[in-house]
Formats: structure tokens, C-alpha cells, sequence
């Protein structure tokens, strides 16, 4: 997913959140945006009231554990994605917050049966890359980014229209010689 897109996400499930904040409270202040998704799918966690910086969210519906980390307002925010294979059903979901630990809910729903119901700016197409996507290629991602005419002529450019430049004026001062030695 891309860095542009994850932001928006992230910042679409914050507004979301903030506008309801029964659902904090109703999870011992652990929240899932969206609350009911499909497989595959993308999940965004905050957790208030814990007293640490960072937590750890676990469920058999992840694919990884949720890494949380403090957000600007102090809660803790982290994401995960459900895993592909997860069946539609109610998973728990464990948030380890130092000693203390808190549990709430997700709901895994086929996908195609998402809620009508979103929160925040949808997308009105596809995301599609901007720029080179960085997967190796031995160099070719700098050969993509650059733009020759943007960059100008460099060193091996004007050296060679400098001895071009040579070899004509050699050119010419030998013609022109030639012809005032010849008599007419």
C-alpha cells in the first residue's frame, strides 16, 4: 500500500473515530476501523488510557501483530491487515499495554457484504504508482527518476562538442588555406 494512501486511511479512520467516541469506551478504549471487514483488508487500531508508549494488538484474524506507537494526541494508533484466508466471524483481539492488557472485537465479513456506511473521502479511482516503485533492478530505478532534460548537458557532453568544435575550425583554416595557395 502506498504511503500516500496509508496516510489518508490512517487520517479517515482518526475522523472517524473522533466522531464516535461511544465505540472507544464501549472496547475499554480500544477502537477498529472499520469494525467489520473483509478479508484482506486493512485494519487501523487505537487504544487510550495506557499509560506506555507502545503496544502490541494480536488476533487469530491478523497476519501480523499490530505494532502501536503514541500519535500526536497520546493514544496509541498501529495498523494490520486480516488475513486473506480468514474466515466471516468474530475474532478477539488482545492489546498488550505493559503489564496491563485490554480486549476487544473485530468482525470479519465476506467480502462484498462490506457496510454501506463509510467514513471519510473515498478514493474515486484506482490508486496507481507515481513514481518508480523501489523493487532493486541494479540501478534502473535512478535511470527512471532522472529526466535528461531536466539535468542539461554534463562534463562528457560539452568535452565532446568542444573537440567537435575543434575538428571543424581545423577543417575550415585547412580549406581556406589551401585555396589561397592555389593560383588562379
Amino acid at each position: 500500500m502506498g504511503s500516500l494512501r496509508v496516510t489518508l486511511c490512517t487520517i479517515a479512520a482518526l475522523g472517524a473515530v473522533a466522531v464516535s467516541p461511544a465505540a472507544h469506551a464501549a472496547d475499554g478504549g480500544v477502537s477498529l476501523r472499520p469494525s467489520s471487514p473483509s478479508p484482506g483488508g486493512d485494519i487501523t487500531l487505537r487504544v487510550s488510557g495506557c499509560p506506555q508508549r507502545t503496544a502490541t494488538a494480536a488476533s487469530e484474524a491478523f497476519v501480523a501483530d499490530a505494532k502501536l506507537a503514541v500519535a500526536a494526541d497520546g493514544t496509541l494508533l498501529g495498523e494490520s491487515r486480516i488475513r486473506s484466508t480468514a474466515k466471516a466471524g468474530t475474532y478477539d483481539v488482545k492489546v498488550a499495554c505493559g503489564a496491563a492488557s485490554r480486549t476487544s472485537a473485530v468482525t470479519v465479513v465476506r467480502k462484498g457484504t462490506e457496510p454501506s456506511v463509510r467514513h471519510g473521502p473515498q478514493p474515486s479511482a484506482p490508486a496507481s504508482p507515481a513514481a518508480p516503485v523501489r523493487a532493486g533492478g541494479g540501478g534502473a530505478e535512478h535511470l527512471a527518476m532522472v529526466d535528461a532534460r531536466a539535468a542539461g548537458p554534463g562534463t562528457a557532453h560539452t568535452v565532446t562538442g568542444l573537440v567537435l568544435a575543434g575538428v571543424a575550425a581545423t577543417a575550415v583554416a585547412l580549406r581556406s588555406a589551401r585555396r589561397t595557395r592555389r593560383p588562379r
